[in-house]
């Protein structure tokens, strides 16, 4: 159990960085995609930080799904957004 929880610390301090490198390459181009993507990697990490935190059982995670959905939904849009400007 001690393994997973730093485990699952480690992935959440790797996606809150990743957010922090696309908010990086956002302030040198100004282009919304690297905002999206940042904002996106910033969910990911707080849904993998309520997994770790929380002793929710297994049946009753459902809903902390729905939060990765929305992260991936924000990636998918902001590609969009931006091949239909082009």
């Amino acid at each position: 159990m001690m393994l997973l929880n730093f485990l699952g610390g480690a992935l959440t301090f790797g996606f809150l960085v990743a957010g922090l490198f696309f908010l990086r390459f956002w302030k040198r181009t100004h282009d919304g995609l690297f905002v999206a993507f940042a904002l996106a990697f910033w969910l990911l990490g707080l849904t993998q930080a309520l997994l770790t935190l929380s002793n929710i059982p297994v049946e009753e995670r459902s809903w902390l799904y729905l939060l990765r959905l929305a992260a991936f939904a924000l990636i998918l849009v902001s590609i969009w957004f931006k091949n239909r400007r082009s």
